[in-house]
């Protein structure tokens, strides 16, 4: 079958692109993309043809193939969006970047530290752009609580904490760890821009063995920063909430909350100089809490304008192939930690 895919005018500067993988979450990134702009949604594909069928009903001016092979010869197709599980990102983003598309892929960037350098290294040789789909990047709340830190509104940065809690949605392959923790490890390490050096996590199988449903991970950034990530899928809460701890105040992000997404606590602890008596040298402060304005903008339609603007404008993404192996690593180094009963293992 020969793909039906109209030339683009040039002039429009609009990016041609198909999204791969109709199902769950695939349907966000298609209305996501469709209202993107600069965008021009060009081809739906999905193995199942039921699923094709549901949203060829929603955007019948784009055309529509099982065939991803179609995608890949369509030389009016720019880029590709990769929405498929997790094992299949590997193969799907090298044949993509292959063809000469540029390519956003969904978390994680790939299963393998191996594989994510590679696609690292063909990016960077076919000059195209492959960004992450680490959503939280590009939420307007984790930015509220990038400035915070940026502008020292928080003090020097003790450490950071984050759940990521609910009652299913239970996996039967893939653990808590490389399902729901890539979210929160992007987090981390987009707020305070360095790489752990060690991890150590702990996890247990209660539904399904060898797959984890609960999983604690820490991370070690030297002698200076620590983050601890909780996930689970069998826990009593639905909760997805960040708190940053700093020398000044602290600052908490609760997603679930309706109204005061993000709030700073005027608290803090101190250590007096030169005080003989241990309890005296330490001083608590309470103040007030404020709720801060955070902007009603979704973070997925600032995601996908994000990636057309990086590839119409030759911008670097700010969750590029670099950052996806970033996550890679520390995924790899928590499974081993995982296998050897929380041991630390370095992050190389």
């Amino acid at each position: 079958m020969e793909l039906k895919v109209g030339k683009v005018n040039q002039t429009m500067e609009l990016l041609p692109i198909s999204v791969v993988g109709l199902g769950g979450w695939g349907k966000n990134v298609v209305r996501s993309f469709s209202q993107t702009r600069r965008a021009k949604l060009c081809v739906l594909c999905d193995e199942n043809e039921e699923v094709i069928a549901r949203q060829a009903v929603l955007y019948p001016y784009a055309a529509t193939t099982t065939q991803y092979s179609e995608i890949l010869a369509e030389s009016n197709i720019h880029a590709v969006a990769l929405v498929t599980p997790s094992p299949s990102h590997f193969n799907l983003a090298v044949q993509a970047l292959n063809a000469g598309k540029h390519v956003f892929v969904e978390k994680p960037l790939s299963l393998t530290v191996g594989d994510a350098k590679e696609l690292v290294a063909l990016a960077e040789k076919k000059q195209r752009v492959v960004m992450v789909g680490h959503l939280l990047e590009y939420h307007p709340a984790v930015n509220l609580l990038k400035s915070l830190i940026q502008t020292g509104e928080l003090g020097d940065i003790h450490y950071i904490y984050s759940h990521r809690l609910n009652l299913g949605v239970v996996r039967l392959e893939e653990n808590a760890l490389w399902s729901l923790a890539p979210h929160d490890i992007s987090v981390v390490l987009y707020l305070l821009g360095k790489e752990p050096t060690h991890v150590t996590a702990v996890g247990q199988s209660y539904l399904n063995p060898g797959v984890e449903d609960v999983v604690f991970l820490n991370l070690r950034f030297g002698e200076e920063h620590m983050a601890q990530i909780h996930v689970s899928w069998l826990d009593p809460h639905k909760e997805r909430k960040v708190v940053i701890v700093g020398s000044k105040r602290m600052a908490v992000f609760d997603d679930m909350h309706p109204s005061e997404k993000v709030r700073i606590f005027d608290k803090s602890a101190n250590v007096k100089i030169g005080t003989a008596n241990y309890v005296e040298s330490i001083t608590v402060r309470h103040g007030e809490i404020r709720s801060l304005i955070v902007p009603n903008q979704e973070p997925l339609l600032s995601e996908t304008q994000h990636f057309v603007d990086c590839v119409l404008d030759g911008k670097t993404p700010r969750s590029d192939a670099h950052d996806g192996l970033r996550v890679v690593k520390i995924l790899d180094a928590a499974t081993r930690s995982l296998h050897q009963n929380g041991m630390p293992v370095e992050i190389l």
